[in-house]
């Protein structure tokens, strides 16, 4: 195209040569390192949805299942630990009794609701504003609002939840009587961008988190590589893929509670690491399935 918008006016073919330079032909005849680069990730992509295609309907269920599934095993970690919640709600937060009971079931019922509403595709923007009071309100009731590494995740977990508000936004409209209505298109593309800007700050976490080694550094370039292509939306649907990848073989080898004794003092840690990290792969499914959004690098190719 702007080989066109060049000669157009001026009767010069693509071969002339006014000043004698190399004609335009010669000049592309040697593409350049993005190029050679969009070439081949395109040619992987095209593997990948080729492999993919027996599992691509099921691409939006499975990522809003693993997107809710932190909330489920949190609630019911909450009903059978109920008394020692309880205990370090009152003892350790000062959280008045009867406020403590309150608090709990208030985070079991929306937990539970929100997650199956979620899973079904009723309602999306209700449970989902409902998961992210929850989100809030656990970091100031529990009182880790200030820790990093949570803060991190749960900006990720946001993030999960942001791309089910955008998949739920072309399957039903929202009007509020008196209020100026943004169009519904636009509306998506926002969450879209939204949510895979927040989906990597997880992976942030890891990166500053841990001692070092030379295979934690090489994850952690090609992984902060992956972040920065799927926040700018180039090749976001490969690199979304990898951090899949990356993410759900960490998750198995560091969180492996399986591992640990039923009274080991890290095992509820490491679990609830666990299911918080396949919250956050769903939201990367759901990214590999609806794509980047119109906000992308991807998209702007296709219109110039």
């Amino acid at each position: 195209m702007s080989q066109i918008r060049g000669t157009a006016g001026y009767h010069l073919g693509p071969d002339h040569r006014p000043f004698g330079g190399p004609s335009h032909s010669a000049a592309n005849s040697d593409p350049s390192p993005l190029d050679a680069i969009r070439a081949q990730t395109s040619k992987i992509e095209d593997l990948l949805d080729t492999f993919a295609d027996p599992v691509k309907p099921y691409l939006p269920a499975i990522g809003r299942f693993l997107i809710v599934v932190t909330f489920l095993e949190d609630a019911l970690r909450i009903i059978t630990q109920w008394n020692d919640q309880l205990s370090y709600l009152r003892d350790y937060r000062s959280i008045p009794w009867g406020f403590t009971h309150l608090f709990l079931a208030l985070n079991v019922i929306f937990m539970l609701s929100g997650s199956v509403m979620v899973i079904a595709r009723r309602h999306s923007e209700y449970a989902v504003g409902g998961l992210l009071g929850v989100v809030v309100t656990q970091a100031l009731g529990y009182g880790l609002i200030f820790d990093l590494n949570f803060f991190l995740r749960n900006l990720s977990v946001v993030g999960g939840l942001l791309m089910v508000l955008s998949d739920s936004f072309h399957r039903k409209k929202f009007a509020f009587a008196g209020l100026p209505q943004i169009d519904e298109k636009d509306r998506k593309v926002y969450f879209q961008l939204a949510g895979r800007v927040l989906l990597v700050f997880l992976f942030i976490g890891f990166v500053f988190s841990g001692e070092w080694s030379i295979s934690r550094i090489l994850v952690s370039l090609v992984g902060l590589v992956a972040c920065v292509m799927v926040v700018v939306g180039f090749k976001a649907k490969w690199s979304a893929v990898l951090l899949v990848v990356i993410l759900s073989i960490f998750n198995v080898i560091i969180n492996n509670f399986w591992t640990l004794h039923p009274h080991h003092p890290h095992r509820d840690f490491a679990k609830y690491d666990f299911f918080q990290i396949l919250s956050i792969v769903g939201g990367l499914v759901l990214l590999v399935n609806m794509g980047p959004g119109s906000l992308s690098v991807d998209e702007k190719k296709k219109v110039y």
